[in-house]
């Protein structure tokens, strides 16, 4: 396991958040509207084709990094591999995008940045709803599934990993356009975050004020929904509030029926969402202590 690496790339996360650069998730998105302009068409084979492609690119630039980094200095040669890897780690990014609907002249406008779904016709606490399934869900994918693979596989783990997720981000809709296109991305994302999805409700639980209550909403929502992952963190938060969280939403014009997730004990306001995001903290600390303790074991 790569838990050294991991506690670096974390700790370059928390303090200097998204780097001055290029990001690699947009190579990765450009790579994709490339072949897709090149190769589209509504079938499973060139989705597959564009998977295969995407994920080899990654793994043989992210490993010729590590290949790289094997002639600098031990000293350094860990210090930039935890810089590398500390791209596919978004907590700051993340909270700071959930934060900013706060904040934001517009809320409706910053939360169409973050979110899928038709946010014009949206009631505040629509906003602040749409805001805290963002923030759940995407601690999973943008921290804990990073995280998760970057401990098992080192920087190839962490780079797939993403270009797994950035792939279900553009692709894994099940639209006229991208129903077959994108059934292979979604699969394979599907996949991917099994695991993830499960440890972040379960952290959400945890550091929950009423735990038990969160671990049921956890157990008895986490499934309802259509994609077998988001659903457990989305409904172990609703716990942890005592909110209702999913319900139906608009996508590019059309009504989505989907399940509520949770029972609504508190209203949902401004307070909720402040609270949900204070949560940054103590996954922070729970983070690092686990990274901390796996090295000194190691």
């Amino acid at each position: 396991m790569y838990l050294d690496l991991a506690l670096l790339a974390y700790l370059v996360d928390m303090i200097l958040g998204e780097l001055p650069c290029k990001h690699p998730v947009v190579w990765m998105g450009e790579f994709i509207s490339a072949f897709e302009r090149r190769f589209y068409r509504n079938r499973i084979l060139p989705g597959t084709l564009l998977v295969i492609s995407l994920l080899l690119t990654t793994f043989l630039i992210s490993i010729t990094l590590v290949y790289f980094c094997g002639f600098l200095p031990d000293l350094l040669a860990l210090p930039v591999l935890a810089i590398l890897a500390s791209t596919g780690l978004a907590m700051n990014m993340l909270h700071a995008s959930v934060a900013g609907v706060l904040t934001a002249e517009n809320p409706k406008q910053a939360l169409s940045l973050l979110v899928s779904r038709d946010t014009d016709t949206m009631t505040e606490t629509e906003i602040l709803k749409a805001a805290l399934e963002t923030w759940a869900e995407n601690l999973s994918d943008g921290v804990i599934a990073p995280l998760f693979y970057l401990v098992l596989f080192g920087l190839p783990g962490i780079a797939v990993y993403k270009a797994i997720n950035t792939m279900d981000s553009m692709i894994a809709y099940k639209t006229e356009r991208y129903f077959y296109f994108g059934k292979t991305a979604a699969i394979l994302d599907d996949i991917a975050n099994f695991i993830p999805a499960r440890l972040t409700a379960l952290l959400i639980v945890l550091l929950a004020a009423d735990k038990r209550w969160a671990l049921q909403c956890g157990i008895h929502d986490g499934h309802k929904m259509e994609s077998p992952n988001a659903g457990y963190p989305i409904a172990a938060m609703a716990g942890s509030l005592g909110v209702n969280l999913a319900g139906d939403a608009c996508y590019h014009g059309q009504l989505k029926h989907k399940p509520t997730l949770g029972k609504a004990l508190n209203p949902i306001n401004r307070a909720t969402l402040e609270q949900a995001l204070k949560m940054k903290t103590s996954l922070n600390i729970a983070l690092l202590c686990f990274l901390v303790v796996g090295v000194w074991l190691t």
